[in-house]
């Protein structure tokens, strides 16, 4: 069953929500994050991404990086630039991109949950990736980036999130990329305890966040050795999550470009391709209608593909789209053996917009993909079957902003 529960969150005073408010520390590199965080000096990025208050040689991993973090809460939490709430709570969080809306409760999720399966996952982690944010959790004491649940929409849930939102909000501001941003307290008892148990029993599923899931947890396993009277109630049980239902959320694509065509021409690779697919030459750019196709820029033309009906499979996994074109035609053609370390191989959210997807393809002379978006359903699907996604199959969007909810596990 899924256990949630309500917190005492430290989030901005009123004043501060839009300066303090950070896209997640890992879409920037070092250097984008360093010049961010300069410029932005209540930006969340300089205490998500501490080793940018230090010169741009210093060791990211040192010890003092790790302490300058939690230093940095204090001084924001002295100067009132950060307060904690005097009883514990849900939240709302509600993003508005393009006219769009998605409104997730802002919970902590059960460590237990996690381990046992109830809430499920589609990708594996990487230890290196886990290592630095279990330190960063660790030594400041607290959850800064929340994970990204989804769930399946429960009515009475949407209804009581309907009449919460109908109250005036905490915050309400627009970032500097256009999305909107309005959140909410939820601090009555009795609809604590409904919310509380309508998700008992149920399943939830990580959507993005994975490496933040799995080091918030690794923390908590640690702080369990250390206190090895702990009865489940600590804080540090429970990680920090937003729950969005599946009804409300947006996959875009994530594109692929291969570099170049193997040792092929372009009149080589399409007629190899032509085994796997239909290929039907296009004027302009194509977006992919349906699951099954692809868009293609190779060779200063654009191609609408469709998957021969023998490549098609009812495998949670050998069926998505990303995995059928990587099994028939990234690997056996283009020599793409593993999409992971292959540097051959780019990666391009679809909120670069395909025009970029094939300009970098025609530049690096290789071959562009635009792809279907992978379905929540196709997520939920491969998680219910414990089985992991290729890399890069999902890109969700707008991205949850750091440093609006954090959670104080204890020093």
């Amino acid at each position: 069953m899924a256990k949630i529960k309500p917190f005492r969150a430290i989030r901005p005073a009123d004043a501060f929500s839009a300066d303090v408010a950070a896209l997640p520390y890992d879409v920037y590199d070092r250097k984008e994050a360093r010049e961010y965080a300069l410029a932005h000096p209540l930006s969340f990025l300089n205490i998500d991404r501490p080793e940018t208050q230090f010169e741009p040689d210093h060791d990211i991993y040192a010890d003092d990086v790790y302490e300058k973090a939690s230093e940095m809460i204090r001084e924001f939490l002295s100067k009132k630039i950060f307060v904690q709430d005097d009883e514990s709570a849900f939240y709302l969080y509600e993003l508005t991109m393009n006219g769009r809306s998605q409104t997730g409760l802002v919970a902590c999720s059960g460590v237990d949950d996690y381990m046992n399966g109830t809430i499920r996952r589609h990708e594996n982690t990487r230890a290196d990736k886990e290592a630095d944010r279990i330190r960063h959790v660790d030594r400041t004491g607290m959850q800064t980036g929340p994970i990204f649940l989804a769930y399946r929409a429960i009515e009475e849930v949407s209804a009581l999130i309907g009449a919460v939102k109908e109250e005036a909000c905490d915050f309400d501001f627009t970032s500097e990329d256009g999305i909107r941003h309005r959140g909410w307290m939820i601090a009555d008892p009795d609809r604590i305890a409904f919310l509380q148990e309508a998700f008992d029993g149920k399943t939830l599923y990580i959507a993005d966040g994975h490496h933040r899931a799995a080091s918030a947890v690794k923390a908590a396993l640690m702080r369990r050795d250390r206190h090895p009277g702990w009865d489940g109630s600590e804080e540090f049980n429970y990680f920090l999550s937003v729950l969005f239902p599946d009804n409300e959320l947006m996959i875009m694509d994530y594109n692929r470009i291969v570099t170049d065509l193997a040792g092929l021409s372009a009149e080589e690779f399409l007629a190899g391709l032509e085994k796997v697919c239909t290929v039907t030459a296009k004027d302009e750019i194509v977006r992919p209608a349906a699951k099954g196709q692809f868009g293609m820029f190779v060779g200063g033309r654009h191609y609408l593909c469709t998957f021969r009906d023998e490549y098609l499979s009812d495998d949670p996994v050998k069926g998505l789209d990303v995995s059928i074109l990587q099994d028939h035609v990234l690997g056996p053609i283009l020599k793409i053996g593993d999409p992971k370390v292959d540097e051959r191989i780019l990666f391009m959210g679809g909120i670069r917009g395909l025009e970029a997807l094939t300009g970098r393809a025609g530049k690096e002379g290789g071959v562009s993909f635009a792809m279907y978006p992978t379905s929540i359903g196709e997520l939920f699907r491969v998680a219910d079957a414990s089985m992991l996604m290729p890399p890069k199959s999902t890109w969700f969007e707008p991205k949850l902003r750091s440093g609006l909810f954090l959670h104080d596990i204890g020093q």
